[in-house]
């Protein structure tokens, strides 16, 4: 598959239920995407389990400490929890690599202390958090408090376990809400063990609630729960609006989305033929495509679009497939059999539809659900291959003469997530960027996340911003505060 596989790592995780659970219930296997063997039972939740998690929240906000804190006590314990989880770090990223098929090398060297400093971003925001003073037009004084939202439902998905379920729950913490937390179905481990972490760090009881289940019956009683004042989700559009639909069907909670995507890459022909092909492959290979960011669409210019179709040919076959905790691997397995097998439905209609295969195509190793780096030309905007979202890593490159051309097609889509663009024309790059409709666009890098900086989509792709200091404002509500400078006859 690309290299020498070391031999797979047994892991023995066995997840107790607590004594303190009222029953003995249903359970689900974790399949390990490596070997599609089960390494693990995981309690199964269901409504009556989340109607006991919210109760738990709704005591912990209304009556517990947690958002009655100063921001400086909620600050130094959410800094003993990033230091608890640099100290678990291995561990933690090995569980994301048993669940997901995550490279543990980068989970490790990456992932893991990137979620530790997202706790201390935030952490730092959290006595920071201040309303206003108004300047109002009558004898009246008036200012603003910024309070918690309340109890907030997050639905995270499988791709990212650990960076997801931080860019919700930190800024959620600082701003001193109380939450349920439901990890996807696929990749429950890490996000039990960032529950224990956090009641090791002092987090009060109730703060953070984790449900194990599935989306069809936790996730359904969360989006639809009255007692839940915000819902944060990110997943496929298709859920998005199930989950949209469900909170204004209850009490009308607040909603923030962030969906799908089929991201372009536009390379120009002024690009460093091999850099641009270096970042057209790490755009939709990394992480295994199964990233919604993916630069799925990339479009080229005509005048290096030959040599661009070579070199990545050359690279995508030096792109080594394999077991994750192989270090010199770049590519684990797809998520679970369902989306393995949903990524070779979309290679055959590609092929069907008449697209040339440059590379890959095809399943790889003797077990498990590895695929091959994927490339398809000849590819036309209306195939389903470059207009649905695959979460794979197949890269469909067309060839565009204009900018003008390239803008149009490159907006044709239902979503607007990201977009790359590579060129050394600092006005065409200014120019192209301002007339993407994507939430976020990289010129001349991909995947280049900050904490600082917002991030979330256009369209379809949702609404609503993670990272950064906007996050906080999901998690947060602005009450005026009015009263009379004097006794005025028209008050």
């Amino acid at each position: 598959m690309g290299a020498t596989p070391v031999p797979l790592i047994k892991p023995r995780v066995e997840i107790n239920p607590s004594p303190k659970r009222r029953r003995f219930g249903k359970t689900f296997g974790t399949i390990d995407p490596r070997t599609g063997e089960e390494t693990a039972r995981i309690a199964e939740g269901d409504k009556e389990d989340v109607d006991l998690a919210v109760k738990a929240a709704r005591d912990a906000f209304d009556h517990g400490p947690w958002p009655r804190l100063p921001g400086s006590a909620r600050r130094r314990i959410m800094m003993k929890y990033a230091d608890l989880i640099e100290e678990n770090k291995e561990e933690l990223a090995a569980l994301d690599t048993i669940d997901a098929g995550k490279l543990f090398s980068w989970g490790k060297a990456v992932d893991i202390p990137v979620v530790a400093e997202m706790l201390r971003y935030y952490a730092g925001a959290a006595d920071k958090i201040h309303g206003e003073t108004l300047k109002m037009s009558r004898e009246l004084q008036g200012y603003t408090l910024r309070e918690p939202v309340g109890i907030v439902g997050h639905i995270i998905p499988w791709n990212f376990p650990s960076s997801m379920f931080f860019m919700k729950v930190a800024p959620a913490l600082a701003a001193g809400c109380t939450m349920i937390v439901k990890p996807a179905e696929q990749t429950p481990l890490s996000a039990l063990r960032y529950a224990h972490l956090a009641k090791l760090a002092g987090i009060p009881d109730g703060v953070i609630n984790v449900i194990t289940g599935f989306g069809p019956t936790a996730g359904a009683a969360i989006a639809s729960h009255m007692d839940i004042d915000k819902i944060s989700f990110t997943g496929s559009t298709e859920v998005g609006r199930l989950v949209m639909v469900a909170a204004a069907k209850s009490n009308l909670k607040a909603v923030s989305l962030e969906l799908g995507g089929k991201s372009p890459v536009i390379i120009f022909d002024d690009a460093d033929v091999d850099k641009a092909a270096d970042l057209a492959l790490l755009g939709i290979m990394y992480n295994k495509g199964e990233v919604c960011v993916a630069g799925s669409r990339v479009f080229v210019q005509e005048g290096i679009y030959d040599e661009i179709v070579k070199k990545l040919e050359e690279k995508a076959k030096t792109w080594a497939v394999g077991d994750p905790f192989n270090p010199t691997v770049r590519h684990g397995p797809q998520v679970d059999k369902t989306q393995f097998e949903r990524i070779l439905s979309y290679i055959e209609h590609g092929k069907r539809e008449g697209a040339t295969l440059l590379t890959g195509g095809k399943p790889c190793g003797q077990k498990g659900y590895y695929i091959e780096p994927t490339i398809f030309t000849d590819v036309k905007d209306n195939m389903v291959i470059a207009k649905e979202e695959i979460f794979g890593p197949v890269m469909s490159l067309m060839k565009f003469k204009t900018v003008e051309e390239a803008i149009e097609r490159a907006n044709a889509t239902r979503y607007g997530l990201a977009a790359g663009i590579v060129t050394n024309d600092l006005n065409l790059a200014n120019t192209v960027s301002r007339s993407i409709r994507a939430g976020v666009i990289w010129i001349n890098c991909y995947f280049a996340f900050d904490m600082d900086c917002p991030y979330g989509g256009f369209k379809m792709s949702g609404f609503g911003r993670d990272l950064g200091v906007d996050a906080l404002d999901k998690y947060l509500q602005v009450k005026s505060v009015v009263t009379p400078i004097y006794n005025s006859p028209w008050l």
